[in-house]
């Protein structure tokens, strides 16, 4: 498939569903990130006048936000920031702190800002008609790397058939910063984070695994541990079957 007629295809994809659920355009979250940037120029295409970029910080680095601007200046994209730092303060203060180790902790916090921004989509989604687009990728849904009821609560995944390798070749090919598209991947949880950190592998390695089966024995053993430990994620809740 050629670029041009994968991004027709993506588009038209993103267009039918949203009018399939009775709905009038997209909101999604940008991050400054690839995938997002990737969605949001997509969404744009599929609906000119009624796609909606929500900028989140929640003690985000400075970039994420720049980037994230630059994308929508670019490619004119209506956005709104809602910065969440008073709500994720609020909320520190009253949940109950049972004492965890120093990493569950830091993650436990780090789910909760990805949760408060699943919430602003939602709140914006419904009062405008709007579906709520995500932005994971085949490789982070394979290995469950998105946070349950955060970014991976929506309503449409247009990239969930798009391994990175090729969610960065579209992007290069509409035209995406370089800064945004050469930048380590990240999802600005932490100071420091990466993505490749908390995988363990490369997303190199990964798309090749998903794409052909062929990984390092101890690679493809994480991997697939990662698969099976995160199934939970990417079902319905289960129910007894008496």
């Amino acid at each position: 498939m050629t670029r041009e007629k994968q991004v027709r295809t993506l588009t038209d994809w993103i267009h039918d569903k949203v009018r399939g659920a009775g709905c009038r355009g997209v909101v999604l979250g940008m991050s400054g990130g690839i995938d997002s940037s990737l969605l949001a120029v997509l969404c744009k295409k599929a609906f000119p006048r009624n796609t909606l970029g929500l900028i989140m910080p929640c003690y985000s680095v400075d970039e994420d936000k720049d980037h994230a601007e630059m994308v929508a200046r670019q490619f004119e994209i209506s956005t709104k920031t809602v910065v969440l730092n008073a709500v994720f303060d609020s909320l520190i203060y009253v949940l109950p702190d049972s004492k965890p180790h120093a990493d569950t902790a830091r993650l436990a916090r780090a789910n909760l800002k990805a949760r408060l921004r699943m919430v602003t989509l939602y709140y914006v989604a419904n009062q405008m008609k709007y579906l709520v687009a995500g932005a994971g990728n085949r490789s982070e849904l394979a290995i469950g790397y998105f946070t349950k009821y955060g970014d991976g609560a929506a309503d449409i995944l247009p990239l969930g058939n798009m391994v990175k390798k090729e969610v960065r070749e579209l992007a290069v090919f509409l035209r995406i910063p370089r800064e945004i598209i050469d930048k380590v991947p990240s999802a600005g949880l932490w100071p420091g984070q990466t993505d490749e950190d908390e995988m363990g592998f490369s997303y190199e390695t990964l798309d090749r695994y998903l794409m052909t089966g062929t990984a390092p024995e101890e690679t493809q053993s994480r991997i697939e541990y990662l698969k099976a430990a995160s199934q939970h994620k990417k079902t319905t809740p289960p129910i007894p079957d008496f």
